[in-house]
């Protein structure tokens, strides 16, 4: 016997789609800003963070296309429906990342060796506008960063975006009062270096989804715990829980149950206790219980023994 709560709910990134679509198109104009300005100012650095937003708003695009995706409904072979697109658009962000800082740093130790001279003015203006752009951005996603992992990638991009900006104006200022060309190959290595920390940490929650580790602040030992509290429940076991997307956790079980309280109440009521048990817990929209009596968990048992 059992029960489940499966229910076609709007994804976390999903909530947030205006909010993605507004920084793609600030992240794209200010692309095309800071490309110009660097091909105007000769600098790599400004270059460097060009190509961090482009890959940004890149990957939030990726997020957006699979928060359309993942909104398909369920069908017979695919009874999730499609929502673990978002993982895997959240992994190609991470890889994305490492890629970009790979390039960035190979580019910098060349030009280390080979001092390009850079107009600081060109490269002061551009740079000042990424800022002000990323901070607008930080603030229209601050309200979904930890609800989502597309949103979480997209805010620490951003994130990066601002620091880097912060970098390459720096870095202009040190070139304009000293004439230390390297000022601007050092400040693309950081921009870099800024980057692989913050693809690290979203390609580690990536991997934890997809090999369907327990959800951050759930311990399902601990939940065990909870059930074998509620009244006739004699044990649990095969315990799972894990997570589909952003948002979707899951759980199930199976709940040994004495044949009194079954018989007594029905299998209904035994549900509602086990749903209230674990609503305090855990989001019980898609969780499943199997309840077994007592008598047949004792034959499953020798079964197997």
């Amino acid at each position: 016997m059992g029960a489940h709560t499966h229910g076609h709910a709007v994804t976390a990134t999903g909530k947030h789609r205006k909010s993605l679509v507004l920084v793609v198109a600030i992240t794209l104009a200010v692309v095309v800003i800071q490309v110009i300005g660097a091909a105007l100012s000769g600098s790599l650095a400004l270059l460097a963070d060009a190509g961090h937003m482009l890959s940004d708003a890149a990957g939030v695009f990726i997020a957006l296309l699979a928060s359309w995706i993942a909104a398909r409904p369920a069908t017979a072979r695919s009874t999730y429906g499609y929502q673990r697109a978002e993982v895997l658009a959240a992994l190609a962000n991470a890889i994305i990342l490492v890629v970009i800082a790979v390039v960035i740093t190979i580019e910098a130790i060349r030009r280390l060796g080979d001092v390009t001279e850079v107009r600081t003015d060109i490269m002061l203006v551009a740079a000042v506008l990424g800022g002000a752009a990323n901070l607008v951005c930080l603030l229209i996603l601050h309200g979904g960063h930890k609800e989502s992992l597309n949103i979480r990638g997209a805010y620490l991009e951003v994130l990066g975006d601002l620091l880097g900006s912060i970098a390459v104006v720096v870095a202009a200022v040190v070139i304009a009062m000293t004439g230390f060309q390297q000022a601007d190959a050092i400040a693309s290595i950081l921009i870099a270096l800024m980057i692989l920390p913050r693809a690290w940490s979203l390609l580690s929650d990536v991997i934890n989804v997809l090999l369907e580790s327990a959800p951050k602040g759930v311990d399902p030992a601990t939940i065990r715990e909870h059930i074998l509290k509620v009244e006739g429940v004699v044990d649990a076991h095969d315990i799972h829980a894990w997570t589909i997307t952003s948002g979707v956790p899951v759980f199930s079980a199976h709940v040994v149950v004495d044949s009194e309280s079954l018989n007594a109440e029905g299998v209904d009521r035994m549900l509602d206790r086990l749903a209230h048990c674990l609503s305090n817990h855990f989001d019980t929209e898609h969780c499943t219980f199997q309840v077994e009596p007592l008598e047949h968990a004792v034959h499953e048992s020798h079964q197997h023994a």
